[in-house]
């Protein structure tokens, strides 16, 4: 029987021992395996792993994304406006070792130097633009300059900075109202100059026209004259080739002489007066 209860003891020690060597790695972790305070090995692949008993430590480092609020800080631009900026950033550890190292590991110590990072970083750049540069760069151009910036900063922790971006960037209560009363007055005066520009863009465009139109119409008058001259001229030839003999031309006169009597008469008057003498009365009379 005591044979047989030593034998239980062992295998339970033994599976205590076994067990306790064990270890189990879940996706986006990476474990280092410390001995006596130095790390003597790492991984990062999924599953069942496994290290000396009661010898050997395992550190289990995430390496997905953190999220990170930022208190509200206050910020100067270049011409010494004041601002309050809020930051947030998702930062991960690429370098499990490093931060091992140089941070115990610990995400407390390294949210420390990652918001003294950021804040620095964001305290530059906007030290760096005036205050409507800052205004109309909000968005893409401010998150890459602080989170390139940032990162200079805590690559030494083997930890990054994905995103480090201005989710907020206020002004004092105290003078808000006249800022804006100024980006009005400066909206209004682009405003206007746009106006303007277009108007004396419009009127350009206008005298153009005219001038195009004037020397359309111009050509044309000058075409039409031409054309007039030219038809008046062939109807003369034609009157010329057609009454080229004395006979052609007494008759022609004829002709002219009984247009010019028809053209007289108007409304109901129908009396010619003639002298006895005229050409006229001599061609009624038959002479």
């Amino acid at each position: 029987m005591k044979s047989k209860a030593a034998v239980g003891v062992i295998i339970v020690i033994a599976a205590i021992v076994l067990l306790s060597g064990c270890f189990t790695l879940k996706p986006n972790n990476t474990a280092l395996v410390v001995r006596f305070g130095k790390v003597i090995s790492s991984t990062d692949v999924d599953g069942l792993h496994f290290r000396v008993p009661f010898i050997d430590n395992v550190v289990t480092i995430y390496t997905g994304d953190y999220f990170y609020d930022i208190p509200t800080s206050d910020v100067i631009t270049s011409d010494k406006k004041s601002m309050i900026a809020d930051d947030y950033l998702i930062w991960n550890v690429t370098e499990p070792l490093k931060y091992y190292q140089t941070l115990g590991a610990v995400k407390g110590r390294a949210e420390e130097r990652i918001e003294a990072a950021v804040f620095n970083a964001t305290k530059n750049t906007i030290s760096s633009m005036t205050q409507d540069e800052i205004i109309a760069a909000r968005g893409s151009l401010l998150r890459s300059m602080i989170t390139k910036a940032s990162n200079s900063d805590i690559s030494q922790y083997g930890v990054n900075i994905k995103v480090a971006e201005i989710k907020a960037l206020d002004l004092p209560d105290d003078n808000k109202e006249a800022v804006y009363e100024r980006m009005i007055s400066e909206r209004n005066n682009i405003a206007a100059g746009y106006t303007a520009k277009g108007k004396s863009e419009a009127q350009k465009i206008k005298n153009e026209t005219d001038k195009e139109v004037a020397e359309k119409k111009a050509e044309a008058e000058k075409e039409a004259a031409k054309i007039r001259a030219e038809a008046e001229a062939k109807y003369m030839q034609i009157l010329a080739d057609a009454y080229n003999s004395e006979d052609k031309a007494e008759f022609y006169d004829f002709i002219r002489s009984l247009d010019a009597i028809g053209s007289l008469k108007s409304g109901n008057n129908k009396t010619i007066i003639l002298d006895k003498d005229s050409e006229f009365a001599k061609i009624l009379y038959g002479k």
